[in-house]
């Protein structure tokens, strides 16, 4: 039969061009052609009769016709209350009485046959189906609700818009194919008029409409073409039982109740009032929405245990830190329904110092320590075991070969392992680390600001151990980025500084109330840190700072021993500079040449004295030439007269030999261009 979908079109097509007159109109024309159809029409002249109006079932199941007739009829009285409606709107005064009750009476005129036809409908004879049936009580109690509208009569009003929100949404998600017009309704008219009747009944403007209606059903006297709102209801529940309870966003998925994990639900169903329980206070929250994200947090908890419970040791920091992200947009969840509903109450004009707003600060409180209390878990999975404190090696990856050698891979993979990590990697991990504890120092400060923390004593002592713990983490990644680089004094430092603040940080962390901590064998990380863990930190830096103070005195002792070796050797010649003498003792490799290199004198001859010497002539130089040539034939002379070899005539000056002609100087530097 398709009546909502009948109803909508109508009105969309008369509306498009024109306005609820012209609907009206149209309307008319339609009842006459279809009752000229039927053989109901008046005769011109003839007197009306009203019982051609009236269906029965038998004429339903022959004819659907008659289904049309009644929505028409009813649809005509709808629009002229409308239009009047409309046509009264953009007057100074108003509706004023008379008119108002006019609209009323058409408005109980429409619900009144839309209402007749719903109770033909529900007799199985009449050949409709249950979405039938449903869709003419939610048409029925949509024209009621919209007549109690009229008159301000809240509690029928909210009573039958609740019923026809939950047949639409039974039906949206019945009907795939119809889901669009029947959310279409739920969106543009139920909500708002839900919404609005709920406010002028002073309940909360946070309570979901899932909550809103079930109560509304549940304490509801009069809905239009239902005699008992409990077998409305029951049909509901058979389409799609999660229609009347919230949807949070645990469980918007609807693959698991929260009745299982987390405390406060009935039946799978969230409840609208919860007891939360922060540091020894209890406080009833009356909010469903607050309720419902609580509720929601529980179940997310109990997940991420799960989680990491079945992961154990084989999930990486970074899986580990990644299965927080659902806690923490729940726990933001939490933060924003607090929020809103302390907006909501001021807007109203409610003092601070009223009890309901005390309630919902408390619960504020409640719901940003969670969040931070989770943001500083991810942040301590995050570097590592122990919270950092112990250096681990960087992750293997091991590239496989591309003619796909399996063997070379592991053999690659295991020569890489037993290879120390580069100094620069571990000092970028490092810093990874100090930024990390950075943060979770950061959100530490913003616990200390919330509202109601301050005055807590204890709590604020195991605040400031724990900010000590953090910070004793940071001075101890700090000093060993300072003992990677050489520098033994400052990390001997800083880690004096991290042991005397985990030794400050001991009795308060030890001492805290445990009571709100998470069980021992959790795997869950959050703001709690426990004894173990300060114990393992103030013994590793006991250890840490011997070492620190054995390496130091190394260092000092080096220093010494260099200083009084360079000391005898500062008056030394370099191994270079003593090349022609033979080394009497050890060669000193450590002074081969003299570095860094000075400047000083080095013997050479001078340039001028070979420019001087092609320029010079000296006057002894031809006559003692001639001299040394005859004393030299003298002496051949006598040598071979002691001999007795005949000799040979003197040359005569005539026959002797001429001298050889002087050659000219050389010039030039060193003999060069001859």
């Amino acid at each position: 039969m398709d009546i909502t979908q009948f109803v909508v079109s109508s009105r969309d097509k008369a509306l498009l061009y024109g306005d609820y007159s012209t609907y009206r109109t149209q309307l008319a024309h339609r009842l006459l052609n279809i009752r000229k159809r039927l053989r109901v029409a008046t005769r011109h002249r003839g007197k009306y009769n009203h019982s051609a109006n009236g269906i029965k079932v038998e004429q339903v199941a022959e004819d659907v016709s008659y289904v049309r007739l009644q929505l028409l009829t009813a649809e005509r009285a709808f629009a002229q209350a409308m239009a009047m409606k409309a046509a009264h709107a953009s007057n100074k005064k108003g509706i004023t009485g008379h008119t108002r009750s006019h609209i009323v009476s058409r408005l109980d005129k429409a619900a009144k046959y839309a209402a007749r036809l719903s109770d033909v409908l529900q007799d199985g004879a009449s050949g409709a189906s249950d979405s039938d049936r449903l869709e003419a009580r939610a048409y029925a109690a949509l024209l009621r609700g919209a007549a109690a509208f009229e008159k301000q009569a809240w509690e029928l009003c909210l009573a039958n818009y609740a019923a026809v929100w939950a047949i639409y949404s039974a039906l949206s998600s019945a009907a795939p194919t119809r889901a669009d017009v029947f959310r279409d309704l739920l969106t543009d008219t139920l909500e708002p008029s839900l919404r609005y009747a709920a406010y002028q009944l002073k309940m909360p403007r946070s309570k979901p409409i899932p909550i809103i209606a079930r109560e509304a059903l549940a304490s509801a006297k009069d809905v239009a073409a239902t005699p008992d709102p409990a077998v409305l209801v029951s049909s509901v529940n058979k389409i799609d039982p999660s229609i009347l309870q919230p949807k949070t966003a645990a469980t918007a998925d609807g693959s698991e109740s929260l009745e299982s994990a987390a405390p406060g639900t009935v039946g799978g169903v969230v409840a609208s009032t919860r007891t939360l329980t922060w540091r020894s206070r209890e406080v009833k929250i009356e909010d469903a929405t607050i309720a419902s994200a609580w509720a929601a947090l529980d179940l997310a908890k109990a997940r991420l245990e799960a989680q990491l419970v079945a992961g154990g040791a084989r999930m990486a920091p970074k899986d580990q830190a990644a299965a927080y992200d659902d806690v923490l947009t729940v726990s933001q969840d939490a933060v924003d329904a607090t929020k809103a509903a302390i907006d909501d109450l001021r807007n109203e004009g409610i003092p601070q110092s009223d009890p309901n707003m005390q309630l919902l600060y408390i619960a504020r409180t409640a719901a940003n320590y969670e969040m931070i209390s989770d943001r500083i878990g991810r942040n301590r999975v995050l570097t590592g075991p122990h919270d950092g404190a112990i250096v681990q090696a960087g992750p293997i990856v091991a590239k496989a070969s591309r003619n796909g050698g399996g063997k070379k891979s592991k053999a690659h993979a295991q020569a890489q392992a037993a290879r120390p990590e580069a100094p620069g990697r571990l000092l970028a991990r490092l810093k990874e680390k100090v930024v990390l504890y950075d943060g979770t120092l950061q959100s530490l400060e913003t616990v200390k600001e919330l509202p109601g923390v301050a005055a807590d004593v204890e709590l604020s002592e195991q605040l400031d151990a724990t900010a000590k713990y953090f910070v004793a983490l940071k001075a101890l990644a700090v000093a060993r980025s300072h003992a990677l680089t050489g520098n033994a004094a400052n990390a001997l430092a800083l880690v004096k500084h991290a042991h005397d603040q985990v030794t400050e940080a001991d009795p308060g962390l030890k001492g805290s109330d445990t009571s709100s901590s998470p069980k021992r064998d959790s795997p869950l990380r959050n703001i709690h840190v426990s004894a173990a863990d300060v114990q393992f930190l103030q013994d590793l830096l006991q250890a840490e700072l011997q070492r620190a103070r054995a390496l130091v005195d190394i260092e000092k002792q080096q220093q010494q021993q260099q200083s009084a070796a360079g000391g005898a050797k500062a008056g030394a010649l370099a191994l270079s500079e003593t090349l022609g003498e033979y080394p009497q003792g050890a060669v000193d490799l450590e002074n081969i040449v003299t570095y860094p290199p000075r400047i000083q004198a080095m013997p050479v001859k001078p340039i001028f004295l070979d420019i001087a010497w092609n320029y010079i002539d000296y006057p002894s130089k031809t006559a003692a030439g001639a001299a040394a040539a005859a004393g030299g034939v003298a002496a051949a002379a006598k040598n071979a007269a002691s001999s007795g070899q005949a000799t040979a005539p003197a040359a005569s000056p005539a026959t002797s030999p001429p001298a050889t002609q002087e050659q000219p100087a050389k010039r030039g530097w060193f003999g060069f261009k001859r």
